[in-house]
């Protein structure tokens, strides 16, 4: 009978797959030795693959640019990162590389675009969208990039109020978005979303507040789809409804000339993915051509802002198994060395699902555990991200020197900011170090501490001690 772990990963999943393979008795992520890794680095433990961040930017552009061969579509696809889903420097110089737009949310992100302008890293016909309600602060960010010489600097309107402060700044011509209500998933409880401006009203608002104003001009219909982009009654449903909205809209606009698609193009969070990119690209690129032709309005240049595409599968965090506890007849408790609530915030409080794995002991026999964090709240374990309910790895042996470890994958968006990155966090559980990987010109592996582990000093003096 087969009963070890990596039987048990054969047996119910297609494995080795394009990131994740084993190697004696040890798991490869992108090629990374990982308990290599983990050796040289310690417990526990933050990396990010920068290479994947590129490859991600470079894969959207392939499912689109096949797409639109495929139906003849005329204009181009503009790919835009999402900012929110990963601030960090390297990851946003890393889609610049990769002649990525960007999409902003907040006053701080306007800092960041003219810190990268100013070092000659962002190129100054690059799309900055500008997303998400407007403060005071926000609105002095975007003037300042357009006096900074940025030609394509967007903001998106998510309330009508902010026309008036466009119309006051010192420019020739401002070119603006709209971003247009979505209704939200029958099962929220809210039934549309607080984002953009209602449906019903951009076109009165268009015709007696935009047409023929001698300063503003409306480039870009936006309209993002929380869900995400899925085969769904409800995301095609959607999907058609706004572009029916631009058609109507471009017809009484000639400057209309981008439909901004939002983001939602997911990631891997299993080792059974089944999501059809391509299928899924073919087919919102062949909706948008059919109905334009059919009304006899010249498609449009079509943009996205994937966030968490781009950047999550970039991101792993690797534990230590410090212990096992015994609680009752089903329950084996492995206690981790930091804590589920702080460094994966969204899989404790947002149910998130990512790729969990091993890192050494591939071929000793497994058993159904349960994992749990250090800090002294309830809610600080991990049971299963599948739909059986049941985790399964390694059978630890108390004798054997070398501890088992263990990785989350693909958490490289989000986790940083909303579990305040070397802040303070429940129970002063420190933040892990955080290694940035890299390839060199030879494609050989190239390692860098990007920061330490908190100590107790920077705690303390965070508190006030």
């Amino acid at each position: 009978m087969n009963n070890k772990f990596i039987d048990l990963i054969e047996q119910t999943y297609s494995f080795p797959q394009t990131v994740f393979n084993v190697e004696g008795n040890n798991l490869l992520f992108n090629d990374i030795d990982l308990k290599g890794l983990v050796q040289k680095f310690g417990s526990p433990l933050k990396l990010t693959y920068l290479p994947r961040i590129g490859g991600q930017v470079e894969r959207a552009r392939t499912y689109f640019a096949n797409a639109m061969e495929k139906c003849a579509y005329s204009k181009p696809y503009e790919f835009a990162y999402c900012t929110k889903s990963s601030h960090f420097a390297h990851v946003i110089e890393e889609v610049l590389k990769h002649g990525s737009h960007l999409e902003l949310s907040s006053a701080f992100d306007t800092e960041i675009v003219l810190n990268l302008y100013k070092k000659g890293l962002l190129k100054k016909d690059t799309y900055i969208l500008c997303n998400g309600y407007k403060t005071s602060d926000y609105f002095t960010g975007i003037q300042r990039m357009m006096n900074a010489g940025l030609t394509n600097v967007v903001p998106i309107l998510d309330c009508m109020s902010e026309l008036k402060v466009y119309e006051t700044f010192d420019a020739e011509q401002v070119n603006i978005g709209i971003r247009a209500a979505t209704e939200e998933n029958p099962t929220f409880e809210l039934y549309t979303s607080r984002f953009g401006i209602r449906q019903s009203g951009i076109l009165d608002f268009y015709q007696y507040r935009i047409h023929k104003h001698p300063k503003i001009k409306l480039k870009m219909l936006h309209f993002f789809v929380y869900t995400g982009i899925n085969d769904t009654t409800y995301f095609w449903n959607e999907l058609h409804k706004y572009i029916k909205l631009y058609v109507r809209l471009r017809k009484l606009c000639p400057t209309l000339d981008m439909l901004n698609i939002g983001g939602g193009l997911p990631i891997q969070n299993s080792l059974e993915s089944e999501y059809d990119y391509q299928y899924m690209c073919n087919e919102l690129v062949a909706q948008l051509k059919s109905y334009c032709t059919e009304k006899n309005v010249p498609e449009p240049t079509l943009f996205s802002e994937f966030g968490s595409f781009t950047v999550g599968e970039s991101g792993a965090c690797i534990f230590e198994v410090l212990d096992t506890k015994r609680q009752n007849d089903r329950e084996t408790w492995y206690i981790v060395d930091n804590s589920f609530i702080s460094t994966l915030p969204d899989m404790w409080s947002n149910k998130q699902d990512f790729v969990m794995l091993p890192i050494n002991k591939w071929n000793e026999e497994y058993q159904r555990v349960v994992l749990g964090g250090l800090t002294c709240d309830n809610d600080d374990y991990f049971m299963s991200g599948t739909d059986s309910g049941e985790l399964f790895l390694p059978v630890i042996n108390q004798h054997d020197a070398e501890p088992l470890y263990i990785g989350f994958f693909h958490t490289g968006a989000y986790q940083d900011a909303l579990s305040g990155f070397r802040g303070v966090h429940h129970c002063l559980i420190p933040s892990p170090k955080h290694v940035l990987i890299d390839r060199d010109e030879d494609d050989n592996l190239v390692y860098k501490l990007f920061v330490d582990e908190q100590d107790a000093n920077g705690i303390l003096k965070t508190l006030g001690y």
